[in-house]
This record gives C-alpha cells, structure tokens and sequence, in this order.
C-alpha cells in the first residue's frame, strides 16, 4: 500500500512537471514568432514604402526617415518615376538583428524592367524593429556604394538611312558636330567669342537666362556637317563652357539634295512632345520634315541604354543594345537628281520644279524643287497645266478616228457661248492642218477640233493617259496631287479645260506621268517610295497604240519645227515634247507659268517655270530649263 501511495505520488509529481515544462516551451516558442514576425513585417514595411516612394515613413537603425528618403532621392534619380513593385523574398532572424531579400522590379520607359535582388539587414532597437542602415554601403542596390547613384548612359542608335532601288546613297548616316553651350562653366567673354565665331547672336542672352534659372542643362548652339565644322573648328575649340559633340545622322549629299521631298532630322519640337508625349522626349532626334517625318516610325533607331553606379561606370548592371532604324527605299537617281538641280540654278531661288519618271519602271528619278528648301511643288504642286493638256486631248481626238492631217483653222480667237478666247500671244496661223496646231500650241484650233467633245471625253482621255487617275497614294508621299480633270460643267468649261485651263489642275508629276505614258505606250502609274510598301501599284493599262504613234510623231515635230526648239540639239537622243504657257489669278494678281513636259529615251520629265515675265511662254522659260536638265544629264 505504501510502495503504490509512493508510486503514485510520483507519478503524478512527474506528469505535474510535465505540464509546467510544456507551458514554459510554448511561452518561448510564442515569444520566438513575434520576434520573427515583428521584424518581418519591418522588412515587408519598408518593401511598402519603397514601392509607394515613401522612405520617409519606414522605421530605420542608424539614421533618420528624412535622411534616407533624401539619399534615396540622390541615388535613384536617373531611374524615373515609373512604378516599383518590391517583395521579400528571403527572411531569417538572429536574434535581435534579421536579414531580408527584396526582389526590386523598376519599371523604366520604353516598357523596360530593371530586376534586382538587395539585401538588407534589420535590428531591434528597444522594442522595434527597423532597417539597419549601414554608412559604409548602399541601402538601395549591393553595387552602389554609401553615398552612390544609379547613372543611366543612353546610346540614342543609328537612324536608318534613305537609298535608292539599287542601293544607291539617297540620305544615308554621316558625322555631325553638336555645339552647345555648358550654363555652369561658360562665361559671358566665352560666349561672345563663339557668337563672333558662329556668326550668331543672342547667345549670351540665353547664358544670363539659364545662370539667372539656376540651369545645368547645356543650351543647344548649332548641328554642322563635317565639311562645314572644319571651317570653325579652330574658332570653336577650346572656349570655356563650349561643349562639341559628335554623333551621325542622316544627311543626303548636299543641303539642297531633294530637299523639300527628304526632309530634315534634328532635335524634337516642343510641339512635337506636346502632340505625343509618350512617343518623343526632350534631346530625342527625329524627322522634322518630309520623308524624314513622315517615315520617323520607321527610320527611327530603338534607343539602347546602360544602368551603372556613379562610382565605377564600366559595372553594367542592366541594359540593352541600340537597334539601327529600318531603311526607306526610293527610286530616285543620284545622277538624274542632280542634273535636275543644276537646271535649275538658272532659276536663282525662283519658283521652279523638275520631276523626272523613269518610262520603264515608273519609278520617280528626280523630284527638284526652287528653291532648295521648302514648298515640294514638284509632287504636291496644283496649277493650270496649259497647253500640256493639248497632249490629252489630242488622244482623245486620235482615238475616235482624226486624222493629223485634217485642216483646222487656227483664228485669232473664237468666241464659245459668249466667250472670247484667244491664243496665247493674240496670233493665228491661218488654216493649217492640225498637226501644225499641234506644233504652234493654237488654242482656238484646239477649241474648233473638239466641238463635239462630250463632257467626259477630256477626262477620260486623261485618265487613260494617267493624269487624275488616282495613283497619288501608291507614290508613297503625303500629299501627292495626281491631277484633276472635271466633268465639263458646259460648253465654255469645256472649251478652255482642252488647253488647260479653267479648273483643270495638275502638278509637275502629274504631267511628267502623261507624257511618260505616251513614251510607254500604256499608262505609268508612279512610284517613289518602295518600301516600306505604300500599297499595290495600279497595273499598267495599254493604250490605243495607233493613236500613241500619232501622238508621238506630234510630240517630235513639236521639236523639230514647233515651239520646243530649245530642246532640240540636246546629246542624248532624240527628245519628244510639248510645251505649255498657263495663265492663273491669285488674290487680285495675275501671271502666267511657263511648262514643258516630254522624254529623252528613258526619261520623262516635266519642268514648270512659275510667274514668267510677261510676253514669255513656256518655250521661252521652261525649255531652256529642260535642254539644260537634258544637256547634264547626258554628260553626267
């Protein structure tokens, strides 16, 4: 009885202290995950405020909120202000201090991740957990050093270039020098040496205004070519706070080379960030003209960029190489655009254009405009085409059955429900057969010969012969003008849209593809731009093939004998032509353009004079223009 009170007694003594020791463990097991649990929420706390850019909210061991929200600051600057999302990924504590894992995901521009790890250690400073920070490192990246920035480097890329079918240099990248002017080092005896240098003033005004706004960002000067930085090279070197940089860009041969139709690259428009703020930013390079603004999108290089610390750049910690920008292709031709250009010369700023079409292929080989920079009236240009039109009707007229040879009288005027109309310098020639109407360009003779015309039978002939025949979209340009020829309203309107006048309207291309059609022997439907593709090029229609012999036989005696006999000793062949003299009225003024359009071989072309001096036709004006363009073009 004893031995089992014994027994018993201890028995129950044991399963006592067994209780009490269970409770003490779970006290210390319950003691240990608050412990964990307070300091990982001080790391999941912190990974918070980052991501919500609140760093002065976090609680910190070795520094104030306000100090680290400012170093933050400091060292992410160059990262933007895109979203963060952090999470922590790795987590142990021991005892009063911890260390944590947070997976950082900086979202950049251009759609571009920066992924990183950084980990921090945190301690426990009476009874709170913060961030331990560390005055001999970086909190915000294992790279950076204690008092360190992130640096971004961008390579803007190459810009793709403009060539021709072949392959040929259209506007391709060549070496430019950028001059600037560096606010924080610049003086006003610098500046004023470099404006005396530059030839440019003002700069020393924008000096007082940047210093006066506490600015550091360097004021853009001048972008030269390489041929024209050599010439202030020496002038421009050395001066204090003058900053010269050199990158490549596209640039065609010269400054005037097809300009108005290429166009221009330079730095973005306040405008053009205004308009489209996600696709440019400030110091961006792109198209600001012509097909250089038109293609941006394609030519434009996807910008490549490198991530370092401020304290050794050659530590890349993310980044992503420059991609070139796809090329443009075109149909012109180097040698026929410049023959274009020194025809024009002549011109001396006057308004003038050149197109050229090669016969062929129909692709466009020239599009020259005066002057070099501005209205592309070579390709967008609307006038009266005058006595061209003759070249149209005159088709029409063959293929009904009329025959060259018939007489047709070619009176001082004609008068057409009322309406006097009269040649161009008030002459007549009698009663010639048509193919001298031809020849002389008789207006009245052209009246006469097409007083059965219907209202449409100008426009279709026109239309057969590519002019208004809506190919403008296919050539690849914005604001091509293919020609327009209107139904006649009546019988006045249709008397004057024979020779071209009244609201009849077309452009030196437009033009160039009518005669060129004719050289053909079916319709040209232009191209310029190949690719990237405009879309499907309209299928070459033949034409009435008895009627184009006719009217080539025309266009040749119109050289011969006619009033294209500026062209007619030109090397290269023989040439087939037909001039043109438009009268046009503009807000109380009025003038006339001088024209001739034809072809040499493979080489259609069109030269339009503007605003020619009065009593002067377009033999007069426009085909010494054209035997010139000729002339160079066959010695080239």
């Amino acid at each position: 009885m004893s031995s089992r009170t014994v027994l018993g007694v201890t028995a129950g003594a044991l399963i006592i202290a067994g209780g009490a020791g269970g409770y003490m463990y779970w006290q210390q097991a319950d003691s240990v995950n608050k412990q964990d649990s307070a300091a990982k929420s001080a790391a999941t706390d912190f990974a918070h405020d980052w991501s919500a850019r609140q760093l002065g909210a976090a609680t910190y061991v070795g520094t104030t909120g306000e100090a680290a929200a400012a170093n933050f600051a400091t060292a992410t600057a160059a990262l933007g202000k895109g979203p963060i999302k952090i999470d922590v990924t790795k987590f142990n504590r021991d005892g009063d201090t911890a260390t944590a894992t947070l997976h950082v995901a900086w979202s950049l521009a251009d759609k571009r991740t920066f992924s990183w790890d950084d980990p921090i250690e945190l301690a426990k400073q009476g009874q709170t957990w913060g961030v331990k920070v560390d005055s001999s490192s970086s909190l915000w990246h294992p790279k950076l050093q204690a008092s360190d920035a992130f640096v971004v480097h961008e390579e803007a890329g190459l810009r793709g270039e403009i060539r021709s079918t072949d392959g040929s240099a259209i506007m391709i990248n060549r070496k430019v020098y950028d001059i600037s002017i560096d606010p924080t080092k610049a003086t006003d005896a610098s500046i004023g040496q470099l404006q005396n240098v530059l030839n440019i003033t003002g700069l020393v005004d924008k000096l007082h205004k940047a210093k006066k706004a506490g600015s550091q960002a360097q004021i853009p000067v001048i972008t030269y070519r390489q041929d024209d930085y050599i010439i202030y090279q020496n002038g421009v070197e050395g001066l204090t706070g003058v900053v010269v940089n050199s990158r490549k860009q596209p640039l065609a041969e010269s400054r005037t080379f097809a300009q108005p139709l290429l166009g221009g690259v330079g730095p973005v428009t306040a405008e053009m960030i205004k308009k489209h703020p996600n696709e440019y930013h400030a110091g961006q390079i792109a198209g600001l003209s012509g097909l250089q603004a038109q293609y941006d999108k394609t030519l434009r290089s996807t910008p490549g960029f490198t991530i370092t610390p401020r304290s050794d750049t050659s530590d890349v910690l993310f980044g992503s190489k420059a991609k070139k920008g796809s090329n443009v292709t075109v149909t012109l031709d180097p040698r026929v655009q410049n023959a274009a250009e020194k025809a024009l010369e002549s011109q001396k700023g006057k308004p003038a254009a050149i197109v050229a079409v090669n016969v062929k292929t129909g692709g466009v080989s020239a599009v020259a405009n005066s002057p070099t920079y501005g209205i592309n009236r070579a390709l967008t240009g609307r006038y009266a085409p005058g006595s061209q039109m003759k070249i149209a009707t005159t088709y029409a007229l063959l293929t009904h059955g009329f025959d060259p040879d018939t007489v047709v009288p070619c009176p001082k005027t004609v008068t057409v429900y009322g309406y006097r109309i009269g040649n161009f310098e008030g002459e007549t020639a009698g009663h010639p057969k048509f193919t001298e109407d031809f020849t002389k360009s008789c207006n009245t003779a052209f009246v006469k010969a097409t007083s059965d015309f219907s209202d449409t039978e100008l426009q279709q002939a026109a239309h057969a012969l590519g002019f208004g025949a809506g190919w403008a979209k296919q050539v690849g340009v914005n604001g091509v003008f293919d020609g327009n020829v209107p139904t006649a309203n009546g019988p006045t309107d249709k008397a004057v849209s024979v020779f071209g006048q009244g609201r009849v309207q077309g452009s030196p291309l437009a033009v160039a593809v009518m005669s060129g059609s004719v050289a053909r022997g079916s319709m040209i439907a232009p191209t310029l731009v190949t690719s990237p593709s405009p879309g499907d090029a309209a299928k070459a229609k033949p034409l009435n093939q008895k009627a184009i012999k006719e009217l080539r036989t025309l266009m040749r005696k119109t050289v011969t004998t006619g009033t294209a006999k500026a062209v007619k000793k030109v090397p290269g062949g023989p040439v087939y032509a037909k001039t043109g003299t438009s009268e046009w009225a503009e807000g109380g003024k009025t003038g006339v353009n001088g024209w001739l359009t034809g072809w040499q071989g493979n080489t259609a072309f069109c030269v339009l004079v503007e605003d020619v001096p009065k009593g002067k036709s377009g033999g007069d004006t426009a085909a010494p223009v054209a035997a010139k363009f000729l002339k160079t073009l066959a010695n080239s």
